[in-house]
């Protein structure tokens, strides 16, 4: 495997086969993990194309598995970047970490994808972000 990331907050990893592992560690690393993970289901729930797929998820050893949503982007101007996250507007959800470190390029059909959702909001069912919440 190999080791894209290694801090504080989470250890990730992409197996041989593409397959992401995230392990959460450090300050609210159950809270982050039971987040990502509902943010996750409920994208894939809307069918938003261009997020990570939850794969499987693991809250003993607050693990997550997803599939590879393309390689890091290291040049991106800031309002490419507020277009991206803006994306996620319809289907619900605030990224709530919205920067470059967390877009993704994904070759197979040229699209800009999104990742890391541990402190993303899903909004309530007026459809706005209930900013009181966080």
């Amino acid at each position: 495997m190999d080791q894209v990331k290694d801090t504080l907050r989470a250890l990730v990893r992409i197996s041989y086969d593409g397959k992401v592992y995230k392990t959460f560690r450090g300050p609210k690393a159950e809270e982050r993990f039971v987040n990502e993970v509902r943010v996750l289901r409920y994208l894939e729930e809307k069918k938003c194309p261009f997020v990570p797929r939850l794969l499987e998820s693991d809250p003993v050893q607050l693990r997550i598995v997803t599939t590879n949503c393309g390689s890091r982007v290291d040049h991106l101007d800031e309002a490419r970047t507020k277009e991206l996250f803006a994306e996620l507007l319809p289907y619900g959800v605030r990224h709530d970490d919205a920067e470059m470190r967390n877009v993704t390029y994904r070759i197979s059909d040229g699209r800009f994808c999104l990742i890391d959702f541990e402190f993303a909001t899903i909004f309530p069912a007026n459809g706005k972000p209930d900013d009181a919440s966080k």
